[in-house]
């Protein structure tokens, strides 16, 4: 099992890169939107020249924000810095869309757009449309000046459901996903995963998957639900709230069953923002921080339906169980001060046991 972060790019905060690999982490992710947090290639750009061994990469790039070449231009400058170190990760951009009050990009225009991501970071020539003309692309400049295409590097996909994870083995060299209790089993996404990379009779030899998960490591004797567990995963907890609450609003249907006895409680700290607003502000401390009254909606109940919870003993069996089923990296998603600490302790009290 590897072990890595997901950060939310703050240009002040490169020195947790370094932090992150002296305590033997294989990777840091950073969240990319637009709107929210510093430019996620500007952070990893200074990350790359900071870190020598470390894997970095955009967890997950947005698509809708940006056509594919821009995508690879981007991320072939950082493998020119961090030489086969870098991986892309790319999703349909929930979070960074609906800030703008948009919608993420849907599963078909996703499809599309994968097809010439991945042939543009092969190196090959693929038809695009572009402003409603298709013309043929590549990247020209790639070999000796500005970017490098080699050593090749790897494109996650990220997929929380069926459809986007048949792509992500339609397309992808890796699959980014949630597992139980808020996601599913590991072997029922490889199998998504092995559908689609069927379907284009792609080999799935040398596959990667990867976990985002809350993580809340636990004192002896610590609730679940403590001011510290709630201060350092709260807001992510709330990021799964703002995700449902869009989409429990544009397809009129219930909230899964773990939001259901806080559901009208969270709705009616969201009515009072006027409706033009409301959707700067169901997403814009996303992981970041909580909104006053979110706090009283996180019990330990919730986080335990959302998060990765134990003390180190527990964590250490819940992780060799994930190994088992086929899980081969977990990545942290944290986006306050409290990620300092806990790299340090699940570094020194898990990482070190298994």
């Amino acid at each position: 099992m590897k072990f890595g972060f997901c950060v939310m790019a703050n240009i002040d905060e490169i020195g947790f890169f370094n932090h992150a690999e002296t305590l033997g982490y294989d990777s840091v992710w950073v969240a990319d939107s637009q709107a929210l947090f510093s430019d996620c290639y500007a952070v990893l750009a200074l990350a790359a020249q900071q870190t020598r061994t470390l894997r970095i990469g955009p967890g997950t790039a947005i698509c809708g924000t940006r056509i594919p070449q821009v995508q690879v231009s981007a991320m072939a400058t950082l493998n020119r810095l961090a030489p086969g170190r870098v991986f892309l990760g790319i999703g349909t951009g929930n979070t960074a869309m609906r800030t703008m009050g948009q919608k993420p990009m849907k599963i078909r225009e996703f499809d599309e757009y994968l097809r010439v991501l991945a042939a543009l970071l092969r190196g090959e020539i693929v038809d695009y449309t572009f402003n409603g003309v298709t013309r043929p692309i590549k990247m020209l400049m790639h070999d000796t000046r500005y970017m490098n295409l080699l050593p090749r590097i790897p494109l996650y996909v990220s997929g929380f459901g069926p459809r986007a994870m048949a792509l992500a083995g339609e397309h992808g060299d890796g699959l980014v996903f949630a597992i139980p209790p808020r996601g599913i089993p590991v072997a029922e996404a490889m199998g998504h995963v092995r559908q689609g990379a069927a379907r284009s009779s792609r080999s799935m030899a040398g596959y990667r998957n990867a976990a985002l998960v809350n993580v809340a490591l636990l004192e002896k004797g610590e609730r679940a639900d403590s001011d510290r567990i709630k201060a350092a995963i709260g807001p992510n907890i709330m990021a799964s709230v703002y995700y449902f609450y869009d989409t429990v609003a544009e397809r009129g249907i219930a909230p899964p069953p773990f939001l259901q006895r806080i559901w009208e409680p969270y709705c009616a700290l969201v009515a009072q923002t006027p409706p033009e607003y409301r959707h700067f502000r169901t997403h814009e401390y996303h992981y970041t921080q909580l909104h006053p009254g979110e706090a009283a909606l996180i019990d330990e109940q919730l986080i335990r339906d959302t998060s990765l919870v134990g003390t180190a003993d527990e964590l250490v069996e819940q992780i060799r169980g994930l190994e088992q089923d086929g899980l081969q990296e977990l990545i942290f998603a944290t986006g306050n001060d409290a990620k300092w600490r806990l790299a340090s302790d699940f570094s020194r009290e898990v990482m070190s046991r298994l």
